[in-house]
């Protein structure tokens, strides 16, 4: 829910909402997966899902099965789900505890955590062989502020170059050590760029988001990410000691060791390609996008806490839970609204304000990443 940039300086005039062949085409999706999500780096969730040696979950990745774990030395790994011999999966839970080995369920190739093969049944017989030869594919991994990212390209741009603008950004919010309180999953029914866009503004909040207009008036705050991969800046909470709440009030201790203009400021961000991330002075609550075609996209919703938050019984981080749980599904709706807008025949590109020159500044940055700027 970024707010707009308080002066025009970042509008560019002249500049329109994209075409409705990129939010109804097939073939534009497949460009997206081929172009943006097998090359970009995708946040696939965060370390603290595995705490322990043999750890695991599998992420999809732009038609890709990953599995991410933690290996017997506590280093952080991401596999392809697909073993050397032919091609089988090799996990088919979602997440759960490997031992100190992954063995393919066919015919029994074995792997340790870390990718090598240890066990080939009968191919001592095959002349040329050799185990080391046959390690498990392994797409490139990152940890960012607790956050895991993959990078499926061949030769990824390197991770610190990627996220050069974010490193050490937002440090005081503490986010690695954080903990998850709740987590929601959504199904909605609308293009992933849509949401994206709705997002990046607050125009829209007095008439879809009345409790939130309420809580930080869309026309508080400044934008400090305008151009590039990464867009966004803060609202003001308006109420002194609040938060965006469903009471107004703080439901956890502060999130970090904050100044305290941010003791009344809730910070929003995309992170291109599929994170949203929105730093509150008590939590943090982030999205995952996982587009699942043209019209379609699953969304996972998760909130941060301090750990005092949740072990002390006068707080209630539910109260931030619900809030945005309800202007999500808020925002959901008018998402979906919009993909059937733009899926008609009578839709045209319309202009953006200067209030939108965000959504417009993504805008910008997908048709970049997928080539097709002009």
């Amino acid at each position: 829910m970024t707010s707009f940039f308080k002066t025009t300086e970042m509008y560019r005039q002249g500049a329109r909402t994209l075409p409705g062949r990129y939010y109804t085409s097939p073939e534009i999706f497949a460009e997206e997966v081929e172009r943006i999500f097998t090359r970009r780096w995708v946040c696939v969730g965060r370390a603290a899902e595995l705490p322990d040696p043999g750890d695991y979950f599998l992420a999809d990745v732009a038609g890709e099965s990953v599995i991410v774990l933690r290996d017997q030395g506590g280093t952080l790994r991401a596999h392809y789900n697909v073993c050397r011999h032919r091609g089988t999966r090799l996990c088919e839970e979602r997440r759960g505890r490997l031992s100190e080995t992954i063995q393919c369920p066919y015919h029994a190739w074995t792997y340790t955590l870390d990718g090598q093969l240890i066990g080939a049944p009968h191919m001592s017989e095959v002349e040329g062989f050799h185990k080391r030869d046959y390690p498990l594919r392994s797409p490139a991994l990152a940890e960012w502020e607790g956050f895991l990212l993959i990078n499926l390209a061949p030769d990824p741009e390197p991770f610190a170059q990627a996220f050069a603008p974010l490193i050490g950004r937002f440090a005081r919010f503490n986010i690695a050590n954080l903990r998850s309180a709740r987590r929601i999953d959504y199904d909605v029914r609308a293009n992933w760029k849509l949401i994206f866009q709705n997002y990046s503004e607050c125009l829209h909040c007095p008439v879809i988001h009345p409790e939130l207009a309420k809580l930080a008036p869309y026309t508080s705050g400044e934008n400090d990410l305008v151009d590039g991969p990464f867009l966004g800046g803060y609202m003001t909470i308006t109420r002194e000691g609040g938060s965006l709440t469903l009471s107004g009030r703080a439901c956890g201790v502060p999130v970090g060791e904050l100044p305290a203009t941010d003791l009344s400021r809730a910070y929003f961000y995309t992170i291109f390609p599929n994170l949203l991330l929105s730093l509150h002075p008590d939590y943090v609550m982030f999205h995952t996008l996982w587009p699942e075609g043209p019209a379609r996209t699953r969304i996972t919703c998760e909130w941060l806490f301090h750990a005092d938050s949740l072990s002390r019984p006068e707080l209630d981080p539910e109260d931030g839970v619900r809030f945005w749980d309800m202007t999500n599904r808020q925002d959901w709706h008018i998402c979906e609204q919009s993909q059937a807008g733009v899926s008609s025949r009578a839709y045209v590109p319309g202009p953006y304000s200067p209030r939108e020159s965000v959504p417009a500044a993504w805008d910008r940055e997908f048709l970049r990443a997928i080539g097709h700027a002009g």
